[in-house]
């Protein structure tokens, strides 16, 4: 017979401690029971009902109940920048938020900025200029340059830096990714360090 609900918890205290546990709810560490909610998030401009435990993070609602696999599960610790999205146009490490927060608030993920047949400039830019190798960091560091623009934080090379900080790229492509975001916010002219 399995242990079915044994809590990770009861494991790792070595005893094993049989709890019946209905689907939908979620075992908490100290052994409380939540039941799984219904949330209404507005990703790419739709409304898209989904039932989840509190505890899921907004990139695991994204990626594993809504099919969005564009946003990237890196470090899962919010130091890597793969899983950026926007929410009401602020960037965000959607591995850092639970999605339940976001409720009633626009999530933008890369599948919202634009098509293969009708890209967003700066994922345009991104091609154009090389700024991605194995693509992994691709999508929150095309999410990233589309806030810092908007934020107007493209003004140099090292203010690109700066603001895009947060996106680490394991296969170092940072220039093409400056010479992206530099093409992108229309400041292509801006030398390194220039004001």
């Amino acid at each position: 017979m399995r242990a079915r609900g044994a809590s990770r918890a009861r494991w790792a205290n070595g005893r094993c401690d049989v709890v019946e546990v209905a689907p939908s709810s979620a075992v908490s560490r100290d052994g409380a029971v939540s039941a799984a909610v219904e949330v209404e998030l507005r990703v790419n401009g739709e409304r898209r009902q989904i039932v989840i435990e509190p505890r899921v993070t907004l990139l695991d609602a994204l990626r594993g109940r809504l099919g969005l696999t564009g946003t990237k599960k890196g470090c899962d610790h919010g130091e890597c920048g793969a899983c950026t999205v926007l929410v009401d146009g602020r960037r965000i490490t959607s591995c850092m938020t639970l999605a339940i927060m976001q409720e009633g608030r626009q999530v933008t993920t890369i599948e919202g900025l634009g098509t293969p047949e009708s890209p967003h400039v700066v994922q345009s830019a991104f091609v154009e200029h090389d700024g991605m190798q194995c693509g992994i960091c691709t999508p929150g560091q095309v999410i990233s340059a589309v806030a810092l623009i908007s934020e107007g934080h493209a003004g140099s090379d090292d203010e690109i830096r700066e603001w895009m900080s947060g996106n680490l790229c394991r296969c170092a492509a940072y220039p093409g990714i400056i010479a992206a975001v530099r093409a992108a916010a229309g400041t292509d002219a801006v030398a390194d360090g220039a004001s």
